[in-house]
């Protein structure tokens, strides 16, 4: 199965630049993403970008969840 690259938009400053490009397996499929003591939760919304000379899909974030114990 090939990989879809994806950027992550928005969510916690302190999320590192490294970590905001991503592979989903489908354009549907969610990116949850930990981060401290919890995820961060991306979706993406229908926008397209490029990276590297490569096209990759936009991922909002969405919302942020504890992580339960």
């Amino acid at each position: 199965m090939s990989q879809i690259r994806v950027v992550l938009v928005g969510g916690p400053a302190g999320l590192p630049a490294e970590r905001r490009v991503q592979s989903v397996g489908s354009a549907g499929d969610p990116v949850k993403l930990p981060l401290g003591a919890g995820y961060e939760h991306f979706r993406h919304q229908g926008e397209r970008t490029t990276v590297d000379g490569e096209e990759a899909l936009v991922y909002r974030w969405v919302m942020r969840t504890a992580i339960a114990e």
